[in-house]
């Protein structure tokens, strides 16, 4: 899978910008301010629906714009699909494969697949445990975009639970308060959640060992038992939780577990148990990432997770496009080499980098400035 051209229209800092690539390695070079992470910001886009920077789509449109228009390209067996994405702040975005609308945007997810590593991604191992959650569940949407009807339909029934939860709460107060209509929440969410919850246990168990190989990998060069690392799923049901994956037997468990806590989520007001309270633990070397890692040693394990990201998705068949934004002026000599090493194989890579010495040689395929709002291609 490759993307073969991007066009932009009012995104960002981009009023216009109709832009070929080509299988192998491309470099985006220019200084900071230029709009090189626009370009793969809008890739992104195209793949996920949503940016790596900004949670609404409000600033991806340029000033003054009342829209934004991102069209993606993209090859794959031979045979060339268009994306077409309208972000529309404030209203419905609307979505086109090969100039056909479809009814919901969330349809295009899967045509185009990127994994991406920018600076934010430190986040993953510093940041709130919310920042990896969202990981698992972007990187699930990618393997299998049903699962963003599942995100949806447990984001939508915990909202509403949770309302009804202060509605408890308000009306117990009072003296009164019926609990019957929180009961047929209960049975969707936890209906939701066992399977939004099954498919991450599936997935932490497949990223694991593949961590561990890509931090070995890129840290240590592949040696020795130096750096060992850890990932773990830590449940909201606790000692409730069971040992089978079935999602029937998940249902039941976190109905049990949310009939215990609802005292405590009546007199709090929110819910206390299901996917949206879970974590997941990272550790190096016996001790937690967070806290205790080094800065090198955080960049690398955050790169170690989106390279795991990208050896999962490639592994059944659809190779995404890697994009890498802004990370070798970050790594030390020995790792970005290394990196450069493991990546250089990859049908499409895209880098962007302030100065055309950060990009190793080993990357240095065709190469495209940016400057000024216009891109003009050296090789």
């Amino acid at each position: 899978m490759h993307v073969s051209h991007l066009s932009l229209t009012d995104y960002r800092s981009w009023g216009a910008l109709e832009l070929d690539l080509a299988p192998g390695s491309t470099a985006l070079v220019g200084a900071n301010g230029q709009g090189k992470t626009n370009l793969v910001e809008a890739l992104g886009y195209a793949a996920t629906l949503s940016s790596h920077r900004v949670a609404a789509d409000a600033p991806l449109v340029r000033a003054g714009a009342e829209r934004a228009v991102v069209r993606a390209t993209v090859e794959r067996d031979g045979r060339a699909t268009l994306v077409e994405l309208e972000v529309n702040p404030g209203r419905a975005n609307r979505a086109r494969i090969n100039r056909g609308p479809v009814p919901r945007a969330r349809e295009v997810l899967g045509i185009l697949r990127t994994v991406l590593f920018a600076p934010e991604d430190l986040a993953l191992v510093r940041g709130d445990p919310s920042e990896r959650r969202r990981f698992l569940d972007d990187l699930l949407v990618a393997s299998a975009p049903r699962y963003a009807g599942v995100r949806a339909d447990y984001e939508r029934v915990l909202k509403q639970r949770n309302a009804l939860l202060k509605t408890a709460f308000l009306a117990r107060r009072s003296g009164g308060g019926d609990m019957r209509t929180l009961d047929v929440w209960d049975a969707h969410l936890a209906r939701a959640g066992a399977e939004l919850l099954a498919a991450r246990l599936g997935l932490v168990e497949a990223l694991r060992p593949r961590i561990a190989t890509a931090y070995r990998a890129v840290a240590v060069g592949g040696s020795g038992d130096r750096g060992a690392t850890e990932v773990d799923y830590r449940c909201s049901l606790g000692e409730a939780m069971p040992a089978s994956r079935d999602r029937d037997v998940l249902t039941a468990a976190m109905l049990a577990e949310l009939a215990r806590v609802r005292p405590q989520e009546v007199d709090r007001g929110v819910s206390l148990v299901g996917p949206h309270r879970d974590e997941l633990v990272l550790g190096l070397s016996g001790l937690p990432v967070k806290g205790y890692a080094s800065h090198g040693e955080s960049w690398s394990f955050a790169l170690a997770m989106r390279l795991a990201s990208y050896e999962l998705l490639r592994a059944d068949g659809g190779e995404p496009v890697l994009i890498l934004d802004d990370v070798f002026a970050e790594l030390d000599t020995g790792r970005r080499d290394r990196l450069a090493e493991l990546v250089g194989g990859a049908e499409q890579v895209l880098v962007t980098a302030a100065v055309a010495a950060d990009v190793p040689e080993a990357l240095a395929g065709s190469r495209i400035d940016v400057h000024e709002g216009a891109v003009t291609r050296v090789r």
